[in-house]
């Protein structure tokens, strides 16, 4: 039996243009399932400065984005795990790097949408209204499909 190496934020790395097909393909399996929403290869091409993995170059195996709306507020976007590796600590490890991140940048608060609210809880987040995050809401939840019938809970947590 193979152990893996014990999970830490050395394990983290930025993503690079070698990594779009694997997080694609995992972004895909869980927009497929309606656990996240859609991105296009060429959003993830444009934003992949934005990510950071855990997992070898060309093979992710967990993935996780920082996007920054204001030098005040940022979100942890398109976190996933490749459904093989999941409960393995890989989300927590990854957003504890990307709050980490934000916080280097001077971020104030770092917020999250998502349907797992406890997970985000367990990593210092609170429940707040979608309401409260103008940036988000009518900067990009204003552009998706969801919008006006949106079931995802919005977390933040201050750096």
């Amino acid at each position: 039996m193979t152990t893996n190496p014990p999970l830490t934020q050395q394990s983290v790395r930025a993503a690079t243009m070698d990594d779009v097909p694997v997080i694609l393909s995992i972004l895909e399996n869980y927009a497929a399932t309606g656990n996240l929403l859609p991105r296009s290869r060429e959003e993830v091409e444009q934003r992949v400065r934005d990510f950071f993995v855990v997992g070898e170059p060309g093979n992710p195996i967990a993935c996780g984005a920082l996007e920054i709306f204001t030098a005040e507020l940022a979100e942890v976007r398109s976190l996933m795990v490749a459904p093989s590796r999941l409960r393995q600590g890989l989300g927590s490890v990854l957003v504890q790097y990307i709050a980490e991140e934000a916080k280097q940048r001077g971020i104030a608060r770092l917020m999250a949408l998502t349907y797992t609210p406890e997970f985000f809880h367990n990593l210092g987040f609170h429940t707040i209204p979608k309401a409260s995050l103008p940036e988000k809401v009518w900067g990009v939840c204003v552009k998706c499909y969801k919008f006006n019938n949106c079931d995802e809970i919005a977390v933040l947590r201050l750096l």
